[in-house]
């Protein structure tokens, strides 16, 4: 990947590309490995890029989608166990697990099933109806009644932590 391709089309957009891949993981560790092949998929299939949409919709599908393949390739692989481990210091990677009340939401975002842990980071992006629709490959109908019911959802597990 060349880093003109990185610095003017994948940097710009890194920050879609934490938030989902956050979202899909447990650990620093994990987190590194999703954002690089995030970054690798976009370089090897941005060819693909048929410009119908923006490029940061276009960045987002194809994050949800490497996220949702690895964590299944990860369900399915017995050799795989999740590590507790997160550095002790604060460096550039690890900033994205560094806030408290940011990893309360992650960890309430995460008891979510796959689909609605997409569909409610579209939403905190403030992505329209028809952009989370286009986005996850879902109707745009459906996606205001989704979002009540994951708003609904988030209240409950994030209620009864704080009580």
């Amino acid at each position: 990947m060349s880093s003109d391709f990185y610095t003017s089309m994948i940097l710009p957009f890194s920050g879609i590309i934490i938030k989902i891949c956050r979202a899909y993981t447990n650990t620093q560790e994990d987190f590194e490995d999703y954002y690089q092949e995030v970054c690798l998929q976009i370089w090897r299939s941005h060819a693909n890029f048929r410009e119908e949409s923006q490029w940061s919709t276009w960045v987002y599908r194809v994050a949800l989608n490497v996220c949702l393949t690895l964590l299944k390739k990860r369900k399915n692989d017995p050799q795989h166990f999740a590590s507790d481990y997160l550095p002790d210091e604060a460096t550039e990677d690890s900033r994205a697990f560094a806030n408290e009340s940011l990893n309360e939401l992650y960890a309430a975002i995460k008891q979510l099933s796959e689909v609605d842990r997409g569909v409610v980071l579209l939403y905190l992006d403030e992505k329209s109806y028809q952009e989370i629709a286009e986005i996850t490959g879902t109707n745009a109908n459906n996606i205001g009644v989704r979002i009540k019911r994951i708003k609904d959802r988030l209240k409950v597990i994030l209620d009864g932590k704080v009580n």
